[in-house]
């Protein structure tokens, strides 16, 4: 099979994947990436279907590296509109190693590497869909995927493994917005 061939198929096989409904289970009218119990997937090939919002750089510690965050359109419009995020809108928090090198632009420039450590998901829901479900709250789903199987929420409870981070950005729908100028209307 020639290459052109099988990338045409290799494309073809992820635009499905990203598009369908999550598990073997009836997604919920709330997004495509949650079924109807709640459960939230990682969205494949988020980075070419979503719109950058921004970085944050993480110099040291278990999270050090880069946080690129990515979100659908609608988070983008709805925010841009209201300063609300609307009902369905998806973040997506991906990090990433870094490493450093010298360049015209200066020395000890720190890049991200090809190297996932995990990806944060939350998904809006402000009128509370899943009241039984513990990665649902506070106006969010939250799920946790790490590289080792990236189709299991490693979360269990937001509000242990989630909100302590968040808690900083509580009065701004638990959202860090500073970092994220996508947002602007500039």
């Amino acid at each position: 099979m020639s290459f052109t061939r099988v990338s045409i198929l290799s494309s073809a096989l992820m635009l499905t994947l990203s598009t369908t409904s999550v598990h073997s289970e009836e997604r919920s009218s709330l997004s495509p990436y949650v079924n109807k119990k709640g459960e939230i997937t990682l969205p494949v090939d988020f980075r070419m279907n979503m719109a950058h919002l921004g970085s944050w750089f993480v110099p040291e510690g278990a999270a050090s590296g880069f946080h690129d965050v990515y979100t659908n359109q609608q988070g983008i419009t709805s925010y841009r509109k209201d300063k609300v995020f609307e009902d369905g809108t998806i973040i997506i928090k991906e990090l990433r190693a870094d490493t450093k090198g010298n360049y015209t632009t200066g020395a000890g420039v720190h890049y991200s590497t090809e190297s996932v450590k995990q990806w944060f998901v939350m998904i809006k829901d402000s009128k509370g869909h899943f009241p039984d479900n513990k990665n649902w709250g506070n106006g969010w789903g939250w799920a946790l995927f790490k590289t080792e199987n990236p189709t299991k929420n490693v979360s269990t409870d937001y509000k242990v493994d989630c909100l302590g981070c968040h808690a900083p950005a509580a009065k701004n729908d638990w959202i860090y917005t500073e970092g994220y100028p996508t947002l602007s209307n500039w």
